[in-house]
Order: C-alpha cells, then structure tokens, then sequence
C-alpha cells in the first residue's frame, strides 16, 4: 500500500516577534517541500494562543509563493465563521496561485468559546456548516450561484473567477464519530482521525463501509479522488536519543497542553480529551517521541495496525524552537521517511 505523509499545524504562539515566528513556519514548510512531505495542513483558532494563523488563507497565501510541490490547505475553515460566496472566492484565488495545489478541509469548529465571540451559536453551528459547504460546492463549480436556505440566498450572483482543479480542490474533513465518518463518507470526502491506533484503524474501517455504500452518491464532493486518504493526527518530536528526545518533548507539550484549553480555562472548565503528559500521549498513540529508529517503528506500527495510507505530523508545537523542530523534520526526512518509500 502506498503511503503519504503531511504536516498538522496549528502555528502556536511562541516567545519570538509574530513575523519571526512566521518566517520560520515558512522556512520549515520550505524545508518539507524540498522532501517531498504531501501536504500542509494548517488548523484556524481563534482568541487563543493555539493559533497565530487564525486567517488561514492568509499564511497559506505566503506558502503557496515559497513551495513548489507540497500541497496545501486549511485543516480546517471553519464555515460558519465565513460568508460562503466570499470564501469560494478567497478558495479559487489560493488553488490558482498555487498550481493547484490547494485542499479544502472544512469543520464546523469544535470550541464555543471561539465561535461565540463571533456571535455564533455553537447549537446552530451543525446546520450553518452544511448549508454553508453547499453553497461553497455550487460556487466553486459553477459560474452562478443561486441558492435559497435558511441562512444564504443568492439570486444568479456571478462567479468571475475559478479553481484550478476540476471540479474543485480536494475536499477533508476531521472526524472520529460515527456521524462524522458517515457524512465524510456520503461526500467522498478525504479524513483524518485521532486517537489511538486501535480507534483509527476503527474509523477507517467503518469509513471504508460507509464509502463504499456510497461509491455513486450524487452527494460526493470529490469524483476526481478515486482513493480517499485516510489518515490520523501525531505530535512529532526526534532527537539523537530517545532520552533526549523525550527531555526536550516533555515541557514543550504542557506548553502546548496549556494552549489547547487556555480558552476551557478562561471560562471555568478544563476538557478531558487532553493530557499535559507527553509520556502518556505516547503510550495512547497520541505522539511519536524519541529518536529516528524509534520513530521509524512507530510510525510502521501505525501503518500496519490502522491500515491508513496517510499519516499527518506535527513537528512545531508548544515551546519547541525553529532549531529544535527543523532538526526533528530533517531526521525524520533521513531516518524515517526512506522506509516507506514507494
């Protein structure tokens, strides 16, 4: 089976000026499309230190002039932060300025904090996101868009601008749940999953059921894809020992531990799905630690035990420096990347 690999980021806040801390985001990403890493996966947050890109299309602009191969895209726009016709917009300037290179994952976003300082009701936010994905499909394939739903009409709104591909950029989306796996499956959408191994290869599975279920909906948002990539996310860290490896990882991921529910705090609640424990995530498959040949295994038992053909790594992340994240993409593009070369 042939296998990808791509990059997660969530561009956290670090202790540098915010255009050193993008310059060498540019810089790392740089790097992974010299090596030939798949593709560049950036989340969007909100009003919190987890995310410095929380215009994704921003950054992802400024990537696609310093790239030339990787493959690149929001992991994911959160619909119903956007006006639709405007992102369908924004989706064809960036999949042309890249070649064509762009992938639209899409969400509806998972915290309530952030969609409500935007005056979103986190209950509405299911039906706004599936109204929203319609439209944007009609916009990004048509050259009129007319639509009337609960939350967006248009009447014959011209589109003067197109995706490079056809009959548009690659759609994702991020999921475990059984409702999720369905609906990504109905659309013929790419997925990447959390948690462990076990519970991956689980959702892969059922995914596959639902795809294939649905291999002739009228509902599939990708009939240019005709094998889905599925995936999962891991934090990333290598180093020249697993020792080592494992000293620097460990106060870097209560930073970025401390990042992920800073907002949960701010409003009196801490989420259960994290730890601040980088040992822990390890054992749970939640991070891949320690030094190249440890990673390389790791990375072959989750291959073998999800039977995913994509897998989707973190390497800058919580208090990591530029140095210390450029070090561990460049072991693993030597020690651990040649191993499952097709």
């Amino acid at each position: 089976m042939a296998v990808k690999f791509g990059i997660f980021d969530h561009l956290e806040r670090r202790d540098v000026p915010l255009a050193t801390l993008y310059e060498e985001r540019l810089q790392l990403i740089a790097a992974a499309d010299a090596a030939g890493i798949y593709c560049y996966h950036l989340a969007e947050h909100h009003s919190t230190p987890l995310g410095c890109a929380p215009s994704p299309g921003i950054f992802l602009s400024a990537v696609a002039q310093r790239t030339r191969r990787i493959h690149l895209g929001p992991l994911v726009y959160l619909l119903p932060l956007y006006h639709p016709l405007r992102l369908v917009e924004e989706i064809c300037m960036l999949d042309q300025m890249s070649g064509g290179r762009f992938e639209i994952g899409v969400g509806r976003g998972i915290s309530p904090f952030e969609l409500a300082h935007f005056n979103v009701n986190f209950l509405a936010a299911r039906d706004i996101f599936e109204e929203s994905l319609k439209v944007i499909v009609e916009g990004l394939r048509e050259r009129r868009l007319t639509h009337k739903g609960e939350h967006y009409r248009f009447n014959a709104a011209p589109i003067e601008i197109h995706p490079r591909q056809e009959p548009n950029p690659p759609f994702w989306y991020g999921t475990s749940t059984p409702e999720g796996l369905e609906f990504a499956a109905r659309h013929g959408m790419n997925i990447v999953a959390g948690g462990p191994n076990q519970v991956v290869a689980g959702a892969a599975q059922v995914y596959r059921e639902h795809r294939e279920r649905h291999r002739d909906s009228a509902d599939n948002l990708n009939p240019q894809v005709k094998v889905p990539m599925v995936g999962a996310v891991r934090h990333f860290f290598a180093a020249g020992t697993d020792a080592e490896a494992m000293e620097i990882a460990r106060p870097s991921y209560k930073t970025y531990y401390a990042n992920i529910v800073k907002l949960w705090r701010d409003h009196g609640t801490v989420p259960t799905m994290f730890t601040d424990d980088v040992e822990l995530a390890c054992d749970h498959d939640a991070a891949i630690v320690g030094s190249g040949a440890t990673a390389r295994e790791k990375v072959a038992r989750y291959f073998k035990e999800t039977g995913c053909n994509y897998l989707v790594l973190s390497f800058a992340w919580g208090s990591l420096t530029h140095e210390q994240s450029r070090r561990s993409l460049d072991i693993f593009v030597k020690e651990v990347m040649p191993a499952f070369a097709e």
